[in-house]
């Protein structure tokens, strides 16, 4: 089952940390990566750029406005697409994650896969 980790952290922090703190964390991260590819579980990740500078489409209005939308103590920062067995094996991945990266949050949902030409893959209902 795919599964979305969606990482949250304060940014503050994240851009505060000095070249070396940043390579360490990201070195541990590099770690958890690892692991996830040989077991072929790891599909694309990615670090999102700061929210400065991001732009936010109000799907209501089709307003556009700078930064991102919600006013949230911690911001999303990036997110990991992870192929295993269910919510338990998901855990454990964000379990590896927290330790090689301490604090902020990570957030876990089912996805559906969506490619041109197909259907989605059915999910399964929380």
């Amino acid at each position: 089952m795919l599964y979305a980790i969606l990482c949250y952290h304060s940014e503050e922090i994240v851009t505060g940390w000095t070249k070396e703190e940043d390579d360490a964390v990201m070195a541990r991260l590099h770690g958890v990566h690892e692991k996830l590819a040989r077991n072929g579980q790891l599909g694309p990740t990615a670090r999102l750029r700061p929210t400065e500078a991001a732009t936010t489409l109000l799907k209501n209005s089709g307003r556009v406005i700078d930064g991102p939308y919600a006013e949230t103590k911690e911001q999303l920062l990036g997110f990991y697409i992870i192929d295993v067995a269910d919510r338990e094996a998901a855990l454990d991945v964000a379990r590896d994650l927290t330790r090689a990266n301490p604090g902020g949050a990570y957030e876990l949902r089912p996805i559906s896969l969506f490619l041109p030409g197909t259907l989605p893959e059915a999910t399964e209902t929380v």
